[in-house]
C-alpha cells in the first residue's frame, strides 16, 4: 500500500458517497428518506470494508479497480450512457418520494436490498477469481485467460453482477420510475460486451476457442 493509493481510493469513496447523495436527497427535498439511507448503507458500507481489505492484502487489484480511463471509443460512449443513466435514475428516486410518484410497497426496498447484497457477494467471488478484472477493457501484458468457477458457466459474470446490483437500486429506493430508466442498462452493458469481446479476441490469448467452449455471455440460456 501507498499513500498515493491510499488518497486516490479514499477521494473517489467520498466523492461517490457526496455524489449520490445529492442526486438522492436534493430532488428528495428531505433527509428523511429513508429509502435512500439504505441504498446509501448497503451501497458504500461494503464497498469501504472491501476497499480496505484490497489496500492491505492486494493494493494491485485495488489499482485496477481505481482506473477508469478507457481507450475505446464505445466504451467511452458506454460510459457516458451510463453515467447519464445513474443520473436520471437517482433525481427520479427523490422526485417520486417527494411527491408519491408510483411508489412500491416497503417491502420491496427490503427485498431490493437483499438482492443488491447478493449482487455484492457474486462480484466479490469474481473478483476473487479473476486477478487481471479491471474496470476498462483492456489486456495486461502477462494477462491469462479465466475459464474456471462462474468464468466457466458464462464469459462474463462480473457484469452479471452489476446487472443485479443496478436493478436492485430502483427497488431499494422504492421508485417504479427509477427501475424503468434503469431498464436500459442490459442494453448498455450488451454494447460494451460486443466491443469487449472484439478487443479480447484480438488481445488476450485463447480466448476464441474460450467464446466456443463456454456459450453464454450474461445470463445462461438467455443470451
Amino acid at each position: 500500500m501507498t499513500k498515493k493509493l491510499f488518497v486516490q481510493a479514499m477521494t473517489k469513496f467520498f466523492v461517490g458517497v457526496l455524489a449520490v447523495g445529492l442526486l438522492i436527497f436534493l430532488p428528495a427535498g428531505t433527509l428523511r428518506f429513508g429509502q435512500g439511507w439504505l441504498l446509501m448503507g448497503v451501497l458504500f458500507v461494503p464497498m469501504f470494508l472491501a476497499g480496505l481489505f484490497l489496500m492491505v492484502k492486494d493494493p494491485d487489484r485495488l489499482r485496477r479497480r481505481l482506473d477508469a480511463r478507457e481507450k475505446e471509443m464505445t466504451q467511452k460512449t458506454v460510459l457516458l450512457l451510463s453515467g447519464l443513466m445513474f443520473l436520471a435514475a437517482f433525481v427520479l428516486a427523490g422526485l417520486s418520494f417527494r411527491f408519491g410518484w408510483l411508489r412500491f410497497p416497503r417491502w420491496v426496498s427490503v427485498l431490493g436490498a437483499i438482492l443488491f447484497l447478493l449482487g455484492y457477494v457474486l462480484y466479490a467471488f469474481v473478483l476473487k477469481e479473476n486477478a487481471y478484472l479491471a474496470r476498462t477493457v483492456k489486456v495486461e501484458k502477462g494477462q491469462k485467460l479465466v475459464d474456471t468457477g462462474l468464468y466457466g458457466v458464462i464469459r462474463h459474470p462480473m457484469y452479471a453482477a452489476t446487472l443485479l446490483l443496478f436493478l436492485s437500486m430502483p427497488l431499494i429506493l422504492g421508485s417504479l420510475l427509477s427501475l424503468l430508466v434503469m431498464l436500459v442498462y442490459p442494453f448498455i452493458i450488451a454494447r460494451r460486451i460486443q466491443n469487449e469481446e472484439q478487443v479480447l479476441m484480438r488481445e488476450l490469448p485463447g480466448y476464441r476457442e474460450y467464446r466456443k467452449k463456454v456459450r453464454w455471455r450474461l445470463i445462461p440460456f438467455l443470451w
